[in-house]
């Protein structure tokens, strides 16, 4: 039977290259029948990482059969998954996120959770000398998912490994890290094809906090007007995607890469008193700057407060 390997709903770089990454690595290494799949359209940056290095979008799956072997990436959080994951073998989940449980296997699988940036990371150190027989278009994944995650080794999640890794593929790739960053962040920022309610889930998550149910939303980019200009619809359509989401609030979280800070909109009282607990900021308006806000791993999903 074949294993099918994917991340999180909403699949931004690391999720869509990870998956391409491990799946490879089954069956090149381990003599496995694995392929890649997405739970998704992937984003901006994930379809020009993907053109970029000579893979074809994996197919995009809704839902896994009883009984069939997964092995999830980048996640271990159930609503990001499909609704019928409960019902595969999942035989093993790689990922760098907090534990958020809820998932239930019917034998004991392998687990790796590590507080690295980034699941390629992880998936290197997890190789061992298979790493070192790396195709270059599996290089090509690693570091862009490295650079990704990292902002460019500008968020705080970044730790030695990610940075030292990404330094080794880059010189064996002959890649400029700064040139090829700014041409990843450049596909991440053209969000202008997208709808308002597109963009709002286009880099989300579920998360509840004190009976609370939030979908919170982060676009990292260079050119944050370009998103601002559109805070007035992205603003009223948060209410209907919030009740079509089965979710309390949207929380949009436009973080300027170049300028290292994150604005978050303020369409109402609740997301105002979000903002001023969790993020001790004093908002007057709709939107307010958080300074030195890059992650939402490690900067806004634990600081949440209602």
């Amino acid at each position: 039977m074949t294993i099918k390997v994917f991340g999180h709903k909403s699949p931004d770089t690391d999720s869509t290259g990870s998956a391409l990454i491990w799946a490879w690595y089954l069956r090149e290494h381990r003599k496995q029948d694995a392929r890649a799949v997405l739970l998704g359209t992937p984003n901006t940056e994930a379809a020009f990482v993907l053109e970029r290095w000579g893979f074809e979008t994996p197919e995009i799956i809704d839902s896994v059969a009883p009984g069939e072997k997964v092995v999830i990436v980048d996640t271990n959080n159930p609503a990001e998954l499909p609704d019928t994951i409960g019902e595969a073998e999942i035989i093993q989940i790689i990922d760098h996120h907090k534990l958020t449980g809820g998932l239930e296997t019917k034998t004991p699988i392998d687990i790796t959770i590590k507080p690295l940036a980034c699941t390629a990371t992880i998936m290197h150190n997890l190789m061992g000398p298979h790493a070192d027989r790396l195709t270059d278009p599996i290089k090509g994944l690693m570091l862009s998912c490295i650079l990704s995650d990292t902002l460019e080794f500008r968020s705080p999640t970044t730790t030695g490994q990610d940075h030292e890794l990404a330094e080794t593929l880059a010189r064996e790739l002959g890649v400029n890290l700064s040139e090829y960053a700014s041409e990843m962040f450049a596909a991440k920022s053209d969000v202008s094809a997208f709808s308002d309610a597109e963009l709002l889930r286009m880099d989300s998550k579920e998360y509840a906090v004190g009976g609370t149910k939030f979908r919170v939303s982060v676009l990292e980019t260079t050119s944050p007007s370009t998103v601002l200009d559109r805070k007035a619809s992205l603003m009223e359509t948060m209410g209907s995607v919030a009740r079509e989401d089965g979710v309390d609030e949207v929380l949009l979280f436009i973080v300027d890469i170049l300028n290292e800070e994150a604005t978050l909109l303020v369409p109402n009282d609740r997301v105002k008193q979000v903002a001023e607990k969790s993020f001790d900021a004093q908002v007057s308006g709709d939107s307010v700057v958080l300074p030195g806000v890059m992650s939402r791993k490690k900067q806004i999903i634990p600081a949440l407060k209602v």
